[in-house]
């Protein structure tokens, strides 16, 4: 009887030590060694005008303390999350952005001011779906 009340309050300290604050993942771009098959259409694209890169460009302030820098082009952005290699979403709108494989998505344009964003990508570490939203920061 001893052993069995010695492993409840064992069971718990161990329990407790795995249940720290977890920092979900970055988002994976497209040419990681993650093995999926997806069969899905592919994107339409469209052309972004000079001026609708602009109001894109920039720096954001994550609401999980991540920055974010995006650069645009003619049909595409290259997001780079803090020091992690550069992301190319494709433009399926002006203001919507998504990745080759559709897993990382991008909308930008939002709030009363047009200066939010919001970020959603597949976490495959934990089989959700994370949604971020940022504000612009600097232009």
């Amino acid at each position: 009887m001893r052993i069995l009340s010695l492993l409840l309050p064992a069971s718990l300290l161990l329990l407790a030590s795995s249940a720290s604050a977890q920092v979900p993942a970055y988002p994976q771009s497209d040419d990681t060694g993650i093995t999926t098959i997806q069969v899905s259409a592919p994107f339409k694209t469209v052309l972004l005008r000079a001026e609708q890169g602009r109001d894109i460009a920039g720096s954001y302030a994550m609401s999980n303390g991540w920055k974010l820098k995006v650069r645009p082009s003619s049909r595409y952005i290259d997001a780079t999350i803090d020091t992690q290699k550069p992301m190319r979403l494709l433009a399926v709108s002006p203001d919507k952005f998504v990745s080759h494989d559709g897993s990382v998505t991008m909308q930008f344009n939002q709030g009363d001011r047009n200066d939010e964003m919001t970020m959603s990508y597949t976490d495959p570490s934990i089989a959700q779906i994370v949604v971020i939203s940022a504000v612009i920061a600097q232009r």
